[in-house]
């Protein structure tokens, strides 16, 4: 199957939502997922399952038949989406620029200047 890239679109919330509880969940029913949603998005079964059906197309889940039942999982890590999340924010706000990132990340206090010398001494520990 091929796949398309995973970050030409962004995740939308309950797109999100439904990968959160399949990460922290393990492998879960349309249903299941449905319920566990429940609380802050009332979905229609049928809502689900379109939902599922375009994160697969995506690569971002994948399903296993058990019985008469698909059952969904995570088919990425969360580290891979929340990579791409940060690569979609690079190229939409900082004109692909890492650096700009991340001296708009001190210049806005997100990162303070000891967290980016640790992080600093981490990237040269692996090189």
């Amino acid at each position: 199957m091929t796949r398309r890239n995973e970050t030409t679109h962004p995740l939308t919330e309950l797109q999100q939502a439904i990968l959160d509880h399949l990460w922290s969940s393990g492998p879960s029913t349309a249903e299941r997922l449905r319920e566990a949603l429940q609380p802050r998005y009332p979905l229609k079964d049928s809502t689900i399952r379109t939902l599922l059906r375009r994160l697969e197309s995506r690569g971002f889940v994948t399903h296993q038949v058990e019985g008469k039942v698909f059952v969904y999982e995570a088919g990425v890590p969360s580290q891979r989406v929340a990579a791409g999340a940060v690569r979609h924010i690079i190229r939409r706000f900082f004109a692909g620029s890492v650096e700009q990132l991340i001296v708009g990340m001190v210049d806005e206090k997100v990162l303070s200047a000891e967290e980016l010398e640790r992080l600093a001494r981490k990237v040269r520990k692996r090189g």
